[in-house]
């Protein structure tokens, strides 16, 4: 199968600087999979799984959490806010965050507070679906 290059970075480093095959990634329309000699697109990433398929065939899991992605001349760049493989998800940690958040849903907040409650919750259950 042909190849071509992904680097995957946050503000904390690089996650991935390589060879692949494939990338399958939420972005805030839906998935979207990049395959080689893809046409160049841009695009805003959402909340999601995110799937790399190496040059080798292996495929890896991460939560993927915001940023952008482009794919310009077989070179995929994906730059996201928050990226964590699935075996560095602490689902312990997830799950606590899910009942905090699901307890401040639970209480009478604005509405600010509300859609932040919302959000945390929304990124708990993405680390805790792909760290299981």
């Amino acid at each position: 199968m042909s190849v071509f290059h992904l680097r995957i970075v946050t503000a904390d480093g690089e996650f991935f600087n390589g060879e692949a095959q494939r990338v399958l990634v939420r972005t805030i329309d839906g998935d979207v999979s990049i395959l080689a000699n893809h046409i160049p697109y841009l695009t805003a990433l959402g909340m999601g799984e995110c799937r790399v398929t190496g040059a080798d065939g292996e495929t890896r899991r991460a939560a993927c959490i915001g940023g952008m992605l482009s794919v310009r001349d077989n070179q995929v760049n994906l730059a996201a806010t928050t990226f964590e493989w699935a075996e560095d998800i602490d689902v312990d940690r997830a799950e606590r965050a899910r009942q905090r958040a699901e307890q401040l849903l639970q209480q009478r907040a604005d509405a600010r507070d509300q859609e932040l409650a919302q959000a945390r919750l929304k990124r708990a259950l993405t680390r805790i679906s792909v760290g299981k």
